[in-house]
């Protein structure tokens, strides 16, 4: 059965595949221009940097695309706000945010005509997006890569949250690595469209070091672990030799505070050198943030085979809603 599409506010995504938006420079305009080129939203990671950047890469990616771009900007960030407004006058088609919640986010979103899409945890926090105007909410559940919000699976948070959210999109996410799960969440779950991170990063178009995808295409299921952040949640990641550091309770906090980027931090180390030390495929001092389920990957595809792949397999379970 054909997929139906996905409506957020006046956008329309062909298909109900949403690239979930992953900082720093791990999800630019190289990987969300491509989504929404072949239907789904592009998301660019817009937390921790420069305004004028990430202003110039929205701009760079609405004019590579017709499609639906997004930014993701996490409510911990100290200049969140600036971002976010930075991010509208640029022209992006909407904010993703999660890491927090912010009820002023709404008033921009309703002031501005921007659709807002809250990541919650809860079904509690999605009762409330839903009432103060959130567009579409994603249900991010503990097989998510990076920050978490809960320890709960998919599968037992997602029934929960459907029951209190009836009015607006709702978003599965959390270690969805085939389209045969994304079939499964919304034929048997009644997801309106499932959010994916892992399985993007492991395109050609994602424009991380080779030896960032080789770290997460060669992680078996026991090299994915928890990890302690600054940020304030746990985060998921693979276990290179600074998250091994981490786990033995060896120093790792930074001489000097360089970025600032967060309004709470307790500084056992900085999250933002790590991540981009990630990038560039430092191993071992990078910070690799994974889903619980990348050892499912086997192999790094373009966008376009991701998306073929994904519909022709959540087409051959899903069934149209009676």
């Amino acid at each position: 059965m054909k997929l139906p599409p996905l409506k957020i506010g006046p956008f329309t995504a062909p298909i109900p595949l949403v690239q979930g938006g992953m900082s720093i420079r791990v999800s630019t305009s190289a990987l969300s221009a491509p989504v929404a080129e072949c239907g789904g939203i592009g998301t660019i990671g817009g937390s921790a940097l420069p305004l004028e950047e990430l202003q110039a890469d929205i701009r760079k990616a609405k004019n590579m695309t017709k499609g639906v771009i997004a930014v993701n900007i996490m409510f911990a960030m100290k200049n969140f706000y600036n971002l976010v407004l930075g991010s509208i006058e640029a022209g992006v088609d909407m904010i993703v945010t999660g890491a927090g919640f912010s009820r002023d986010i709404f008033k921009i979103g309703k002031e501005t005509n921007t659709p807002i899409v809250m990541i919650v945890s809860s079904p509690a926090f999605a009762r409330l997006a839903e009432k103060l105007g959130a567009s579409a909410i994603v249900v991010e559940a503990k097989e998510a890569g990076g920050h978490l919000g809960t320890d709960i699976s998919l599968r037992e948070l997602f029934p929960e949250v459907r029951k209190v959210v009836k009015k607006v999109p709702l978003i599965a996410a959390g270690g969805i690595t085939n389209g045969f799960e994304m079939g499964e969440m919304m034929d048997k779950y009644g997801a309106d469209a499932v959010q994916i991170a892992t399985r993007f990063v492991l395109t050609r178009e994602c424009d991380v070091s080779d030896r960032f995808k080789q770290t997460l295409l060669e992680a078996k299921k026991e090299d994915v672990v928890l990890i302690s952040s600054p940020v304030g949640l746990p985060g998921r990641a693979i276990s290179t030799p600074f998250v091994k550091k981490l786990a033995r309770g060896e120093d790792t906090k930074a001489k000097e505070c360089k970025y600032k980027c967060l309004k709470k931090c307790d500084h056992h180390y900085c999250i933002s050198e790590h991540l981009r030390a990630a990038r560039k495929g430092d191993y071992e001092e990078g910070l690799f943030f994974s889903g619980e389920n990348v050892y499912k990957i086997d192999k790094i595809l373009s966008v376009k085979e991701v998306f073929r792949q994904f519909v022709s397999e959540a087409e051959s379970v899903y069934k149209e809603p009676t």
